[in-house]
């Protein structure tokens, strides 16, 4: 990918294809900058990534500290009929997802793609639970004895006690909204609200695709979800470590 973004037109189809092209062709990075909206598409994906994030961070750890922290009659059958909504495929709801969102005059927005965020995810709930299960019931107990409630202990000893999968959760929600290209061509219609997955196809959307340029908006695209994963390495690897996930 970096090596055809620095080729010129030309270039890109020689065979066999050159790895390390020369004179290396560092202005297609700024053309592909100009060439659409750049700026804006990733000002769009923010604002989507930004609230779906804080979304399953509130509605995901709620609903794993109940299935981790709470006895309860039922608990692991409603834990496992979480588990089993991961077996039903994206492209089954899509269409009536659509349909909801159209009655309820959404589509067109960002809300289809914010949302749901707000009502969980099963696999972040799984990791979560999983990470809260470590946690010594000891000091829950204790808490309560002292008279905390539930509420005091999720948020001054568990959260607390939880950054690592927290950072995970939040490493997997961005990169999920970064890259999500099916979504947002489903539910927004307007060029100005695209996202950056969406914007990415107009160097293809043509007789001469830009396969250079193309490949220069892809490298730019992936550099905030390599910052992000820089900066948060540690503490995700902790948490994938800590909840028995294994790559």
């Amino acid at each position: 990918m970096v090596s055809t973004s620095l080729k010129s037109p030309p270039d890109v189809f020689i065979s066999p294809p050159k790895w390390v092209p020369w004179p290396l062709q560092w202005q297609t990075y700024p053309e592909a900058w100009t060439f659409i909206p750049f700026f804006s598409y990733t000002i769009n994906t923010l604002q989507i990534a930004i609230p779906s994030i804080i979304g399953v961070l509130f509605s995901c750890t709620l609903t794993a500290y109940g299935f981790a922290r709470i006895r309860a009659w039922g608990r692991d059958v409603l834990f496992f009929i979480c588990l089993s909504t991961m077996m039903i495929p994206w492209a089954v709801t899509m269409v009536p997802l659509f349909i909801i969102f159209k009655n309820l005059g959404w589509t067109g927005t960002y809300l289809p793609l914010i949302v749901p965020s707000f009502l969980g995810s099963a696999f972040y709930i799984f990791l979560l639970r999983q990470f809260f299960l470590t946690i010594p019931m000891e000091l829950s107990d204790a808490a309560r004895v002292d008279g905390c409630s539930e509420l005091g202990i999720f948020s001054r000893i568990i959260l607390p006690l939880s950054k690592p999968v927290l950072a995970t959760v939040t490493l997997f929600e961005f990169n999920r909204v970064w890259s999500d290209y099916l979504a947002p061509l489903i539910f927004l219609t307007r060029q100005e609200h695209f996202t950056i997955a969406l914007g990415l196809t107009y160097f293809l959307d043509r007789d001469r695709p830009l396969w250079n340029l193309a490949m220069a908006g892809n490298t730019m695209a992936i550099i905030p979800v390599i910052i992000v994963f820089v900066l948060a390495q540690r503490a995700f690897i902790e948490g994938i470590t800590l909840t028995g996930i294994k790559g």
